[in-house]
């Protein structure tokens, strides 16, 4: 797509060159996206009550790991299954994603991250003219509904899995800088060092098949199901 803009101060008109599929995959990433996924931090905030988490080094550790044996192992596997799902309106196929990504989700607020989510989403797309074949008030995970808007817009998966990851990443790393706290330099660099690791999720969910997708972070679900009777606190997971 390209699109012609005439400069303030002459009459040239220069032709800047856009994809679409790009712009479309930088609004379904933005932090301003209205799905609320900042406020969940994930067991993160019970980890950094109970003193597991102290400092930037314990963040990058803590959020390394998750990227490494819950997103590259179970949220970008089943993204790619649900484009592939999506693009040939295999209805039945995505409603068995769906139950395999709400059946890793190892505690109640993990699932409710998920579902509440994609309870946002969901109506959003709806607004944005996406059909989904779920019903109104079915538990969605928020990956299968990611998945059917990056194949509405042709976005390819390997730029869905990126924004994806990002998208995840950033709420994380916004929920460390708030509960740590961490300065606003120390939460770019993490953002900076942790960006290789996305890079290797996404080649690591290539090769995750159907029947191997799942993760086991037992401190992470500990934190989660702990945090669910934690006396005070900011964020819902």
């Amino acid at each position: 797509m390209e699109t012609a803009i005439t400069t303030m101060n002459s009459t040239e008109t220069v032709i800047i060159t856009t994809d679409s599929s790009l712009l479309r995959l930088l609004q379904l990433s933005s932090v301003s996206l209205p799905v609320g996924g900042y406020a969940f931090s994930q067991g993160m905030e019970y980890a950094i009550d109970e003193g597991w988490l102290k400092n930037k080094i314990d963040v990058a550790q803590w959020v390394g790991l998750q990227i490494q044996q819950s997103v590259a192992r179970v949220d970008l596997p089943v993204l790619r299954l649900c484009m592939a799902a999506a693009e040939q309106q295999d209805n039945e196929r995505l409603f068995e994603l769906n139950d395999l990504a709400l059946a890793c989700r190892e505690t109640k607020e993990l699932r409710l991250n998920d579902t509440a989510m994609g309870e946002a989403l969901s109506r959003l797309m709806g607004s944005l003219e996406i059909e989904t074949p779920f019903e109104r008030f079915e538990d969605i995970s928020f990956v299968v509904l990611f998945a059917i808007a990056a194949s509405h817009w042709k976005i390819g998966f390997d730029l869905a899995a990126l924004g994806f990851s990002w998208s995840w990443l950033e709420n994380q790393i916004a929920a460390a800088t708030k509960l740590v706290p961490l300065g606003q330099t120390q939460s770019q660099e993490l953002l900076g060092e942790l960006q290789g690791d996305i890079n290797q999720a996404i080649s690591l969910s290539l090769t995750i098949e159907e029947d191997r997708i799942g993760a086991g972070l037992p401190t992470i679900a500990i934190a989660s199901a702990q945090h669910e009777t934690q006396y005070s606190r900011l964020f819902r997971s």
